[in-house]
């Protein structure tokens, strides 16, 4: 899941369950933070899944990508507002 790093960072190797699949993931965020980005993961792809039962597990995982995508994409554009309304405050 992720590209070579040769940077001297701990890597956490973790297993988690994401929509009744096993993925282990590895990467320099705390375990507990490993595992509550699966199971947001987990909880968004069931809710898309339940919303729309005819969905293979594919179009619920892409589903799921654009509507993270979406928030993220939303969330960034809000923390550049803020941070333009603080330079403009000083």
């Amino acid at each position: 899941m992720e590209a070579i790093d040769l940077s001297d960072e701990k890597k956490n190797k973790i297993t988690v369950e994401i929509y009744g699949q096993q993925y282990v993931i590895v990467g320099t965020e705390s375990p507990n933070h490993i595992r509550a980005v699966a199971m947001a993961v987990d909880e968004k792809m069931r809710e898309i899944s339940n919303r729309n039962p005819l969905l293979d597990t594919s179009k619920v995982a892409v589903l799921t990508a654009v509507n993270a995508v979406n928030e993220y994409m939303k969330l960034k554009l809000e923390v550049e507002i803020l941070r333009e309304q603080l330079e403009q405050k000083d």
